[in-house]
């Protein structure tokens, strides 16, 4: 098992350079210099008093966009200093760069966001797992009848529906009609002023609408998903064999078909968890929230290609590191799998 942990670490470290190189050299095509953009900028403020060449190789070095773009990999990367004072500030040491669009460092920008779409992600997902699960197996159990076909309905219902869909009629019902929600924002104005506890809860909930919504919205796929898994489980010889033995029903659904029935469910949820990094752009953009998604899409628009590259850098990590727990997971789950090799 370390043997291979170890081996799958110098693979991750191998693809991540890789996908790094070609990101970087893709991103660098775009017509995009925050040097230039900055030096025309203090040209312009200046009334042509500063000399835009001059301008332009101070904040080049700057910047660390002067040479090749082998070099300027080198920098990005952290693995060749800075031409100004030598030092190195690539990715590798922590330093992500400096948003173009605000001035900040991206760290600094994305810290925020980062904390609300994970709070908002993992209830959602531990919601919807905690709902999906036991109602996937009782659809299986009960294949065919009029609860399983009413599931299946209502399900392929909110599975077709579109997220931005559910969420202006979710609006409607409980901040127009009902007013148990507010409409957007994460908390109250003059919350700063409030205990660490008042704070919580009062995000929680200005939170609690479009929680509600992520979580509705993911219980369709996921219970015909675990379904469908458990319903291939229970036509299993070993499932008929345990019920000939005399076992109990509940023991047969819950210890025999139901560890038959996770390998292809843990692939989904783990990649559900690792998706909470990612945002969510649609509700994140509805209801005003500061989350990551929406600081990715408006780096996109604005061509933040710090901020784009810093995230994008990070998702694949975050794949390459769920991959290698997954196929960690199924050595637990199943004793047949081994990952030794």
């Amino acid at each position: 098992m370390v043997k291979y942990i170890i081996k799958r670490f110098f693979y991750i470290i191998l693809v991540f350079f890789i996908l790094s190189v070609m990101l970087f050299f893709i991103y660098n095509m775009l017509p995009v210099d925050k040097a230039a953009t900055t030096a025309r900028e203090e040209v312009r403020v200046s009334k042509g008093k500063l000399d835009y060449e001059e301008r332009y190789e101070f904040w080049s070095k700057r910047y660390g966009t002067d040479g090749n773009k082998i070099e300027r990999y080198g920098r990005w990367i952290g693995v060749y200093p800075y031409s100004d004072d030598g030092k190195f500030k690539g990715i590798l040491e922590g330093n992500f760069g400096d948003s173009s669009q605000y001035g900040i460092k991206v760290k600094d920008l994305i810290k925020e966001p980062m904390k609300n779409t994970i709070l908002i992600n993992i209830f959602a997902t531990i919601l919807a797992l905690g709902i999906t699960i036991p109602l996937g197996i009782f659809c299986a159990v009960k294949r065919g009848s009029k609860r399983d076909i009413a599931v299946q309905v209502g399900t392929i219902v909110g599975y077709s529906l579109p997220v931005f869909i559910i969420a202006i009629v979710f609006i409607w019902l409980f901040s127009v009609v009902l007013g148990w929600f507010p409409i957007s924002g994460t908390q109250t104005v003059g919350y700063l002023d409030w205990s660490p506890a008042k704070q919580f809860w009062d995000k929680m909930y200005h939170l609690s609408l479009p929680l509600i919504i992520m979580t509705f919205c993911s219980l369709g796929g996921m219970t015909r998903y675990v379904r469908a898994s458990m319903i291939e489980a229970l036509s299993m010889d070993c499932i008929k064999t345990a019920r000939a033995k005399g076992l109990k029903e509940k023991v047969v659904i819950y210890s025999h078909a139901w560890r038959n029935a996770l390998i292809p469910i843990v692939t989904l949820v783990i990649g559900w968890f690792l998706g909470i990094f990612s945002g969510s752009l649609m509700i994140e953009n509805i209801f005003g929230i500061n989350g990551i998604g929406r600081v990715y899409f408006t780096a996109l628009q604005n061509s933040d290609n710090e901020v784009v590259l810093a995230l994008q850098m990070f998702y694949i990590f975050i794949s390459l590191l769920g991959n290698l727990i997954i196929d960690i997971a199924y050595g637990f789950i199943d004793p047949r799998i081994r990952v030794n090799k």
